[in-house]
């Protein structure tokens, strides 16, 4: 089926009647899983009577179980708190698909923003939505939301899309890397390269980085700067770095290779920049610099992890990360602090007028804990480890309870868990982070990629969980289930790691431990070969 927005101008008439076909479409097709199909209804159920729904859009609670089974991947674990939040965080997600005249769109906030664009969107965490929704079965709620973004304003962009620094297209590059949807990707290669190229033109400096607001990075009143402050930022310079990348790799796909290799230098020359002026070489930290004069700002903050979201820092800057696990740098009784807690101006701007100079924010622990899991698969160290992991993403699910229920806001007290707006209808449901894609990629350790090598390296410590079972997972246009069994008695499959496909088992380890495997072709890719 083609998406309800498509690549050439459409009748708003017919983009409706094509978004109204999906409601009643089937999502998932049949195929065989280990964990029984209603897996999860006790929890929906659940979610749909702990709240009043005051606020419903495309798919309300009334149709959320037919929804959740039909898209949502399944977790089976040990542990009750991680699968509660697993399937919460989908539950929650399914609230903020929102039906426009031109397609299917992700909102932030439930309530109406002042600032937001039409229909309410907003682009902050777009990249974090692409990220999360990818897993989802039916590929039309994400594929549309692109399209809103980038050709729902009578064809071309929404006017708001820049509002907020972008990764949208190294977030589009991983979405391909999990469905292999070549396509879509290629089609939208002339809209990425237009949005870059306007952020050059706006935040670009004359020694090729970028400077932004602290504020259009989504991340207000930081001790590095303030809402109006301009400064040279290792979020929109890693940012970019990561589309750059991003944009060689599907330059590559659609045959320009001239473009690829423009953006391929680019990416190269961003490195070398942001290497030699952010990097704090005496605070071994990436750091903030000062537009005004070039010095560092001298805080580390927590956006000083997002270069390795995109694999940006050579080997040997691995020493910043022991401020993670440092109680005077990040690590707090709840969570991962957005600035290390002994700088003199930890919390010092004031409360709940969305400062991030200190307290928790699950965008920036999304943030964080992806660019961990990155450092833990592909850079040698021994700074950090699963058992690190584990402990923070157990702090972020710990985190996610109010009131004795599921919940997730804005940013919490770091030493209480108190969240700060969280009598605010604003704040509830605030779709601005990732937790499910890090469950997948990096607790359970699906590794996406462009190629048909399954990868798969669990990060959860051994000795941890004796079982778990992540099922129902679309991958490459296939479904996938990863087991993992110590004694084998809890999915009778034998013990062990073990990665299906389709049912069919490609992969198996008797230990917790990297595993590798290949895709098959798709069952109508070998009925081709047939004679």
């Amino acid at each position: 089926m083609s998406s309800p927005l498509p690549s050439r101008p459409a009748t708003l008439a017919r983009v409706a009647l094509l978004a109204i076909v999906l409601l009643v479409s089937p999502a998932r097709a049949a195929g065989p899983s280990v964990l029984p199909p209603d897996h999860g209804r006790e929890l929906v159920a659940y979610f749909n009577r702990m709240e009043d729904e005051n606020i419903a859009q495309a798919i309300p609670n009334a149709d959320s179980w037919d929804w959740f089974r039909d898209n949502a991947p399944r977790l089976d674990c040990p542990q009750d708190n991680f699968a509660e939040i697993f399937a919460y965080r989908w539950w929650t997600l399914r609230k903020h698909i929102r039906k426009t005249p031109v397609g299917f769109a992700f909102t932030e906030f439930l309530v109406d923003r002042s600032y937001a664009d039409q229909y309410n969107l907003i682009s902050c965490a777009l990249g974090h939505h692409i990220h999360e929704a990818r897993w989802l079965a039916d590929p039309h709620y994400l594929d549309q939301a692109v399209h809103v973004w980038y050709r729902g304003n009578e064809g071309g962009p929404m006017r708001k899309l820049r509002s907020f620094s972008s990764w949208t297209a190294a977030a589009l590059w991983a979405k391909y890397q999990a469905d292999g949807d070549r396509e879509f990707l290629v089609d939208m290669l002339p809209d990425l390269v237009a949005e870059y190229r306007a952020w050059q033109e706006e935040r670009g400096l004359p020694g090729g980085l970028f400077w932004q607001h602290d504020v259009k990075d989504g991340m207000e009143e930081q001790i590095s700067g303030g809402r109006r402050v301009k400064n040279i930022r290792p979020t929109i310079n890693s940012y970019m770095y990561g589309n750059a990348v991003a944009l060689s790799e599907i330059a590559r796909l659609a045959g320009e290779e001239a473009l690829s290799s423009e953006f391929a230098a680019r990416a190269g020359e961003l490195r070398v920049l942001v290497h030699g002026i952010l990097w704090n070489e005496e605070r071994q930290f990436f750091e903030t610099v000062l537009e005004e004069n070039g010095t560092h700002a001298g805080v580390r903050e927590a956006i000083g992890f997002i270069p390795w979201y995109f694999h940006l820092p050579k080997p040997g800057h691995e020493e910043a990360w022991r401020q993670l696990t440092d109680e005077d740098g990040f690590w707090a009784p709840f969570g991962l602090t957005t600035a290390e807690r002994r700088h003199p101006q930890f919390r010092k701007r004031g409360c709940c007028q969305c400062e991030w100079d200190g307290a928790v924010w699950p965008f920036a622990t999304a943030q964080t804990l992806h660019a961990m899991a990155n450092l833990l698969n592909d850079y040698e160290q021994d700074v950090v480890d699963r058992q690190d992991y584990f402990a923070a993403l157990e702090r972020y699910v710990e985190s996610q309870y109010y009131r004795g229920r599921p919940y997730i806001g804005e940013y919490l007290d770091e030493s209480t868990g108190y969240w700060l707006k969280g009598d605010q209808e604003r704040s509830r449901y605030y779709n601005h982070s990732t937790f499910n894609d890090l469950v997948i990629t990096g607790l359970v350790g699906l590794r996406p990629r462009a190629d048909d090598t399954l990868e798969l390296n669990p990060l959860l410590p051994a000795g941890r969980w004796d079982w778990f079972c992540l099922d129902a997972l679309p991958y490459h246009g296939r479904t996938l289930t990863i087991v993992w069994d110590r004694s084998g008695e809890r999915y009778k499959l034998g013990p062990g790691l073990r990665l299906l496909v389709d049912g069919k088992q490609v992969a198996h380890s008797e230990r917790l431990e990297r595993l590798t495997g290949p895709l098959p072709p798709a069952p109508d890719e070998a009925d081709t070969d047939d004679p």
